[in-house]
């Protein structure tokens, strides 16, 4: 499953924007307040609709006046995404589209629809169609062969401030709603703190999957060392590779019962506990950690992944997130480092410009000069520092 387009009406700095093409490593660049965070909590904002309810993910961002578009014509915020996935053995383009308004101070869900099309031609037919809590989901979606008014609609009434695709999206019975609800469910969006990861941790928790802030690194590196050897393994070696002197890397239970890290430098008997160890070392095993899990999320968002990182890591880094897009993930990055720039190709930049209060995103490959330039051999990094990404410079 790959998303491919995003578009954006009355969402904080996006009055208007539509992302299309997007590929399966994408990396944004703007100068400070642009919208570069803005864009990847459409994502999270989407994840916390999902886990509580709209009303719950627009006051942990300042209400719906805050999120709205300021001086917006309209009353709504619509946020419409379309993805890629199997459908009775074909790859189908579904959109899934959210507006949501608000009456006397309290929001709701205007219109929530999942539409795709079920043969070559004509319009994409809506197989979860909700107004105000109100509507329905076709239960059989996959039987082709019947035309479109033998399609068996359930009706259903949800919670206003509800998605239904929370509800509905738990049948199987239900495939896009299904697939869609999995895919919020499991996209990841890093807010990594160094000082969270590091240190001793109870040895419970959650241990298969890195979270946001990573600081349950040492359960993640223990259920990976302890449940998948050979996945560990690829770890270290790209590790020592990337991070040349680190040789070997423990997930260590202590005698209190608590869990650390202790990682062993090629130069010394003694292995360091992690809070001996530089920050670049440390996020750089956490985001191999995320990068090598087992059961990889369909979508990682990570903003500005050269902090505490050495600058000629940074051509390495990219090269780990892109074999992960390879391998069937989503990657998109946000950055202020030309160094991780000269590593991308000319298709996997965009860059974001604030004119009058609202951001335009705009595209490296669609820019003729930048093209140009690429094509003769000059790097994505330079061009950004010499001032080729008109309105956002490098700060």
């Amino acid at each position: 499953m790959k998303i491919e387009s995003i578009r954006l009406k009355n969402f904080k700095v996006f009055r208007d924007v539509h992302l299309s093409d997007i590929p399966s490593f994408l990396v944004v660049v703007g100068a400070n307040g642009t919208g570069k965070t803005t864009l990847f909590d459409v994502f999270g904002f989407l994840h916390d609709c999902l886990k509580g309810n709209v009303r719950q993910a627009l006051d942990s961002r300042g209400r719906f006046r805050e999120v709205l578009s300021r001086d917006s014509v309209e009353d709504t915020i619509l946020i419409e995404i379309q993805y890629r996935m199997p459908i009775a053995g074909v790859d189908r383009l579904v959109t899934y589209s959210l507006e949501i308004g608000e009456k006397g101070n309290t929001p709701y869900v205007k219109r929530e629809v999942l539409r795709y099309k079920r043969g070559r031609y004509g319009s994409p037919y809506r197989f979860l169609d909700f107004t105000n809590g109100q509507g329905f989901a076709i239960t059989n979606e996959e039987e082709f062969n019947k035309p479109d008014e033998e399609l068996e609609r359930e009706f259903q009434s949800v919670a206003p401030d509800t998605l239904a695709i929370k509800g509905l999206g738990q049948f199987e019975r239900f495939k896009a709603a299904n697939a869609f609800r999995q895919l919020m469910e499991s996209w990841h969006v890093s807010d990594f703190h160094i000082d969270a990861a590091r240190g001793r941790k109870e040895a419970a928790g959650d241990s298969e999957h890195l979270s946001e802030t990573g600081d349950n690194l040492p359960l993640v590196a223990r259920y990976i060392f302890e449940q998948h050897p050979n996945d560990f393994q690829k770890i270290l070696t790209t590790m020592a590779r990337r991070v040349p002197g680190v040789n070997a890397i423990e997930p260590k239970l202590m005698d209190d019962g608590y869990l650390t890290l202790r990682f062993q430098d090629g130069s010394f008997k003694t292995p360091f506990l992690d809070r001996y160890v530089s920050d670049g070392t440390i996020k750089m095993f956490a985001y191999l950690v995320l990068l090598h899990d087992p059961k990889p999320h369909p979508l990682l968002c990570v903003e500005e992944p050269e902090n505490q990182l050495y600058p000629k890591l940074m051509a390495e880094l990219a090269e780990e997130f892109r074999l992960y897009a390879q391998r069937g993930g989503q990657v998109l990055v946000s950055t202020h480092s030309p160094d991780f720039l000269n590593a991308v190709d000319l298709d996997e930049v965009f860059w974001l410009v604030k004119n009058d209060g609202g951001t335009q995103i705009l595209r490296a490959r669609d820019d003729a000069q930048i093209a140009a330039y690429m094509a003769d051999g000059d790097k994505m990094g330079y061009l950004w520092k010499q001032g080729f990404f008109a309105g956002a410079d490098p700060v």
